[in-house]
């Protein structure tokens, strides 16, 4: 079974956090520097990557150097507070956007009483850029970098749900929702970090502890906004992302940490059993009291100890959505299903009933993730013709399973091998590799299929 990122947000997450965690987790950092020197972005001097020490902790830290012109001491918290008198020693990126309209950007304060240790400037906010970028041009930088497609997915996706949780909190849309320069580079730099790390890592599997969250209030160019600030509530509400309020005056949690969080998050669940294979621990720059630290543990899952028998299972957490229609064409719901497993569906099913005055209808059954469940129900209102869906949490036992490469006379073909109870195994040929073996090679598709049956049977046996 593929091993887990489990990312330990016991101390808030921010973007430089995470990209500092999964380097000192193994990430490379040549790959990182090749990317990021990729960008079509200007401001960017360098990005310094050191380790500190944080509660005596020892930690890394991933540090954005910005040009003069493009200089933000702390990040996008400059950005979001406007220029204060006396420096904030945090760093946490935050990635918030303004929406279509102008905006006046204070000289003030933090709102916080940080210990003001580091990043002096005297230099003014007029001197700073006050380009904007909506999110489509940030969408092109992503897609001409030199990067892997599924980083890129990565950082699409992640910017995506940030520029939503903004024009909600505007009361915009997203492609009106633009970015200030000084602050979006930042936030470019740390979520094109992350996705290249994760990406780099090989890890396809993340599970996300509860998000800890400070309270309190932060002053920034808006105004006075509570914490968790809207952008942060609105990823949370709508990925279903979990998170926990502490008694620690202070932003725990930026808006770039909690995107970056419902991007990579596929797991709900750790395994009952498992084995840490490494740790990466990065460095937030802010003081509180607590650690100030983001763990990325690597996980290995292990089966239940000897003494209780074997089940090679996973218990996860799934969601099913359910709706009955009567009045939709089969192109509709045919239709239908495509969108939903576009919108990431685990299975889709239609059964026929009779419903309510003896109408001959089709109950949608949709099988997903939490993460997934908002996105979904949006999807099944705006493509059939329900009214109201009902949906229930459910687990259900998994077989461990993996994909392997099979020889065959003709060519080698993908299948899924999987381990039974009792530790025995099966594989299942793939039929899309199948079909395109037996149109190669000229065979009737019934004769590749056992022809792949009897290598993977063959393969099951050694």
């Amino acid at each position: 079974m593929n091993n887990i990122l489990y990312l330990d947000c016991s101390s808030g997450i921010a973007g430089d956090m995470l990209v500092a965690a999964l380097l000192d987790l193994g990430a490379h950092e040549q790959v990182v520097r090749q990317v990021i020197d990729s960008l079509p972005v200007e401001g960017i001097a360098d990005i310094r990557i050191s380790h500190v020490e944080k509660h005596a902790l020892h930690a890394c830290d991933f540090d954005v150097v910005l040009t003069h012109e493009f200089e933000n001491h702390d990040h996008d918290m400059a950005w979001l507070h406007g220029t204060p008198s006396h420096e904030d020693a945090s760093g946490h990126h935050h990635g918030h956007l303004h929406a279509d309209h102008h905006h006046e950007h204070p000289h003030t304060e933090h709102h916080h009483d940080h210990a003001h240790t580091e990043h002096h400037h005297t230099h003014t906010h007029a001197e700073h850029h006050h380009v904007h970028r909506g999110l489509a041009d940030v969408l092109a930088i992503i897609q001409a970098a030199n990067m892997t497609d599924h980083a890129r997915e990565l950082a699409q996706k992640a910017f995506t749900i940030l520029a939503d949780a903004e024009a909600q909190a505007h009361g915009t849309t997203p492609d009106k929702v633009h970015f200030h320069e000084v602050g979006a580079v930042d936030s470019i730099v740390d979520i094109i970090a992350a996705s290249v790390c994760l990406d780099d890592l090989g890890i396809e599997r993340v599970a996300i502890s509860p998000l800890t969250e400070g309270t309190g209030t932060i002053r920034c160019a808006h105004g006075i906004m509570p914490i968790p600030v809207p952008a942060v509530v609105n990823v949370v509400q709508a990925t279903g992302l979990e998170m926990h309020l502490s008694k620690i005056e202070g932003e725990l949690v930026t808006p770039t940490g909690a995107a970056l969080a419902a991007a990579f998050q596929t797991e709900h669940q750790i395994p009952q059993h498992f084995a840490i294979k490494a740790c990466g621990i990065g460095a937030g720059k802010r003081d509180y009291a607590c650690a100030g630290v983001l763990r990325a543990m690597l996980l290995e899952p292990r089966n239940v100890p000897e003494s209780c028998p074997s089940t090679n299972t996973d218990t996860e957490c799934v969601t099913k959505l359910e709706c009955e229609i009567d009045d939709a064409t089969g192109e509709a719901l045919g239709n239908a299903m495509e969108r939903l497993y576009e919108a990431g569906a685990r299975e889709v099913h239609y059964l026929p009933l009779v419903a309510k005055k003896n109408r001959p209808a089709w109950q949608l059954q949709v099988i997903c993730l939490e993460k997934d469940r908002v996105s979904l129900e949006r999807c099944i209102f705006e493509t059939t013709t329900t009214i109201g869906i009902r949906r229930t949490t459910m687990e259900r036992s998994v077989l461990n399973r993996s994909i392997e490469e099979v020889a065959t006379p003709f060519g080698p073909i993908k299948a899924k091998i999987v381990t039974l109870p009792d530790g025995s195994q099966r594989a299942y040929p793939e039929f899309d590799d199948v079909s395109n073996l037996a149109h190669a090679s000229h065979l009737p598709l019934q004769d590749a299929w056992q022809l792949a049956q009897g290598c993977c049977a063959t393969r099951s046996s050694h």
